[in-house]
């Protein structure tokens, strides 16, 4: 007797979608003790004659903030795909509610912030009615806080209420306005990297910018190193030695590039150019360049910023930017909230629905 046995399995996998719409009745009867006609109360959540679940609440939102889907779109699928007939205003008024449902959460994602020893601020535009505004960032690898500003500088930074607070360490990458808070700072390796390579693309002749990426690259694997050894700090030999390093480049670079000379026929501030500002700047903000080396606690680079940023920008690729600057502050809000689940290790729906059903905080499940 022939016993038959499996060769191979193959798999389908579809979709099923699917909508219930639950109807609630209010029946009228005539009492029987006093003779008037009664009327049945509805469940105190419906409020309308036509209403939209939760569930399906928290879906037009995420397509919105998670997915970049713009309001337009969501109307398009909604009404030709499960034939919803929901209103673009309808969408928007979601949208709304779940952000100022998160207001609370979103207090306490700033105080958490201020209250970090290191954190990570960057700047990124996005448009609103084809006007440029700024989206300023806060983070840590546990929490991050967007903020929407028609300013980039110190006035926008100021609207987001951490800086003006905060008296810890700041990683950014250079820009003017963060050097105006008494904070300690850290400046960004990988900007400085990529400066570094835009001279040396642009100007072959200066011979510096090798040498301070070699000297840059090598302090952070010595730190690298030091990690792996369980090191909390480099030896002070190493931290001399790389001092001493620096100071050698930047001589050499201040070699190449003299200062402009003064010419008493022509008086006046003589225009520096691109690569001795640069060699100025990295001359007098030694402290911030070299930090990460110092204090382990400090990463070498901005990514942390960055990262936070990527939804933003995709967004602004899907979408264009937002109609208004409420609905450009409502997209921060809510992303500051699921990007905050995310790295608690959460499902960035789960979040949107806890959000929808008025209990965002339980996405902590440890605590916030």
């Amino acid at each position: 007797m022939n016993h038959a046995s499996i060769g191979e399995t193959r798999q389908e996998i579809d979709a099923m979608v699917s909508f219930k719409v639950t109807r609630h009745q209010s029946l009228l009867f005539d009492c029987p003790f006093d003779g008037k006609q009664k009327k049945g109360e509805f469940p105190d959540n419906m409020k309308a004659t036509v209403q939209y679940g939760k569930n399906l609440q928290a879906l037009v939102v995420a397509w919105n903030t998670i997915g970049a889907v713009s309001v337009k779109r969501i109307h398009e699928i909604l009404s030709s795909v499960y034939n919803i007939p929901l209103s673009t205003g309808t969408i928007h008024n979601m949208v709304r509610r779940c952000a100022d449902g998160l207001k609370r959460s979103m207090e306490r994602i700033r105080e958490k912030i201020v209250a970090a020893k290191v954190i990570h601020c960057d700047e990124t535009g996005t448009r609103v009615n084809g006007k440029n505004i700024w989206v300023h960032v806060a983070s840590t690898p546990e929490y991050t806080y967007l903020t929407v500003n028609e300013k980039r500088g110190k006035k926008g930074i100021d609207a987001g209420k951490v800086l003006p607070e905060y008296k810890g360490i700041v990683v950014h990458d250079r820009w003017a306005s963060y050097w105006k808070y008494d904070v300690e700072h850290g400046f960004c390796g990988a900007h400085l990297l990529r400066d570094l390579n835009w001279v040396r693309e642009n100007y072959p002749e200066q011979t510096w910018t090798s040498a301070f990426k070699k000297f840059l690259l090598e302090i952070k694997e010595a730190k690298e190193k030091a990690i792996e050894k369980d090191n909390e700090n480099l030896s002070r030999y190493y931290l001399k030695k790389f001092d001493r390093q620096y100071d050698e480049i930047i001589a050499l670079a201040y070699a190449e590039n003299p200062p402009p000379i003064y010419d008493e026929i022509k008086p006046g501030r003589k225009k520096k150019g691109k690569v001795l500002s640069l060699i100025e700047a990295l001359d007098r903000l030694k402290e911030a360049v070299c930090l990460f080396v110092k204090i382990f606690a400090v990463p070498f680079d901005n990514n942390q910023a960055e990262r936070d940023f990527r939804r933003v920008k995709r967004k602004m690729k899907a979408s264009g930017g937002f109609r208004n600057k409420n609905g450009a502050e409502d997209y921060a809000t809510i992303m500051s909230y699921v990007e905050t689940a995310k790295k608690k290790k959460r499902n960035s729906y789960e979040a949107i629905q806890l959000a929808i059903r008025g209990t965002p905080e339980r996405i902590f499940a440890t605590g916030f």
